[in-house]
């Protein structure tokens, strides 16, 4: 399929869509306009940004008929996304004149009856809010002929499986149904089962859909450093609008103010928010007001905003499909995005899943902070010297031989030096390793096992690439014995190997690793 002029579409679809920008159909598309056309009943896996709404919404639009009371009901997890959706197909139906109205809670309900009364089309909305006007009788269902699920796995996620139900049962029988999904998990195939009629399975690769418009890379971390990191890699990226994924609620809440306090332009979004709220936050992100959308994952379904420079994940989604959704957030309508992973040593497996379900190697990237922390030196001076309070003795007879022995403005260079160069390390003073024997530049660990285990220098490489992250060039020397063993890293990973072994085991057993004791030498 070459382009849209193919599809059996009538010329006022046709039109808008090309008003739209839509030269030749995504894959998803390509797959699905024409068993929807067809009448087939259908699962689509795809995820954000393959381009699924036009995929339902063309050959949809093209079947409804304009008659009275409402022909097409679709569902979404989010006000957002029904939004989203509902705009996007007033777009395409611009030329046959259909009525779209989204329903969604967060809002007064009587809007939403009043435009029902006039007269629409389509309706698109959330199940909560959808399953309240059946209900109340305010929704007719007598000419539905398409009932559409959008992001279902979301749905179940968010416990709306009960709802669906509920308004499918409702629905006429003799119904086109179609089920998109990024992921089919036992209940989303149990809901197909139960409710599609021989439905068609097609699907799209996850690994190509953002891999050639977002440059994807992550940043070595520890925990107690996540903060202090993201700031770094702030003040060094060019970003223009971010939206950054935190896993919880309280997370976003916690993250947004640490921001806030540090000057950054960021405001939250989460489930907790109402919709009057949320609308407010979206405004001040779209139009740039803000430069930072704070956000957990289910908050951020069916945003869509142009221009997102960067995606910054704060916490590592636990799930590769939600790492492949938030990233989908840049790099969009052929501008180029980038994606930032923060990634502490027990966030590796994860890391790992990502990059084998993308069928890609994020790229380490190494924090260029010699000025901020310059900046920030100097700021702790500061404030060590606005407190108002008596030093320790021995500080002021230390620095008073500090300054008759050296020149007053070297004296304070070197100290901002050293202060510099302890932060400028990243790692925290538990892992400083102090002398284990490895070779220039390596720090050397001893291992509680060896042999015993089957363990042999090819596994141990690629135990520590698979755990660590780390290339297997990069690791040293590599000494094995019967029930012990010796390995050298470099001394700017030894940090993050140390944690990554010691919470992930080896070769899916528990050991015992701690820093080499360096080699006495022999005297005669």
């Amino acid at each position: 399929m070459s382009n849209f002029e193919d599809f059996k579409i009538s010329t006022d679809v046709k039109r808008a869509v090309l008003e739209m920008g839509f030269t030749e159909p995504t894959p998803i598309q390509e797959k699905a306009i024409g068993p929807i056309l067809a009448g087939t009943d259908l699962i689509g896996q795809a995820q954000t940004g393959t381009g699924k709404t036009a995929a339902f919404g063309i050959p949809l639009v093209e079947k409804v008929s304009k008659r009275p009371g409402p022909e097409a009901i679709i569902l979404t997890p989010t006000r957002e996304l029904a939004i989203q959706v509902s705009v996007e197909l007033q777009k395409l139906s611009r030329y046959k004149g259909l009525n779209v109205l989204a329903v969604y809670g967060g809002e007064p309900i009587y809007h939403q009856i009043r435009a029902l009364k006039k007269g629409v089309h389509i309706v698109v909305g959330t199940p909560g809010r959808v399953l309240d006007h059946l209900n109340r009788k305010t929704l007719r269902t007598d000419r539905i002929h398409t009932a559409i699920l959008d992001e279902a796995d979301e749905m179940l996620d968010m416990g709306f499986i009960e709802d669906i139900e509920s308004i499918l049962k409702r629905l006429p029988s003799r119904r086109q149904s179609l089920l998109f999904s990024a992921t089919i998990p036992a209940p989303i195939k149990k809901l197909a089962h139960n409710y599609l009629n021989n439905p068609q399975t097609i699907s799209v690769s996850n690994g190509d859909v953002t891999a050639e418009t977002v440059d994807q890379v992550f940043y070595r971390t520890f925990e107690q450093d996540k903060f202090d990191t993201l700031c770094q890699i702030i003040e060094n990226e060019d970003i223009r609008l971010g939206i950054i994924f935190c896993r919880t609620k309280k997370g976003v809440s916690h993250l947004t103010e640490a921001l806030k306090k540090r000057g950054y332009r960021a405001e939250e979004l989460h489930g907790d928010l109402v919709q009057s709220q949320r609308s407010r936050v979206m405004q001040l992100f779209r139009t740039s007001r803000i430069d930072f959308l704070v956000a957990t994952d289910i908050a951020a379904r069916g945003i869509d905003v142009a221009h997102v420079s960067h995606v910054i994940n704060y916490d590592i989604p636990e799930d590769p499909e939600r790492y492949v959704h938030r990233i989908g957030r840049t790099g969009r309508a052929g501008n180029k995005g980038i994606a930032l992973t923060l990634v502490t040593p027990k966030d590796m497996r994860f890391l790992q899943s990502i990059e084998s379900k993308i069928n890609l190697s994020l790229t380490a990237e190494p924090l260029n902070n010699e000025y901020a922390d310059l900046e920030q030196s100097v700021n702790d001076l500061k404030k060590a010297m606005a407190k108002k309070h008596k030093p320790d003795q021995a500080y002021s007879d230390s620095a008073s031989h500090l300054l008759n022995e050296f020149n007053s403005q070297e004296l304070v260079e070197a100290l901002l030096e050293k202060l510099v160069k302890s932060k400028n390390d990243g790692v925290p003073s538990e892992y400083h390793f102090g002398e284990t024997g490895g070779q220039n530049g390596m720090v050397r660990f001893f291992l509680n096992v060896g042999r015993n285990i089957d363990l042999h220098p090819k596994k141990m490489l690629e135990q520590l690439s698979l755990l660590a992250g780390i290339p297997e060039q990069m690791v040293g020397r590599i000494d094995i014995f019967e029930k012990f063993s010796f390995f050298e890293v470099p001394e700017e990973v030894a940090p993050f190997v140390y944690e990554a072994l010691r919470s992930g085991g080896l070769d899916g057993k528990n050991i015992h690793l701690e820093p080499a004791k360096p080699q006495k030498s022999k005297t005669s």
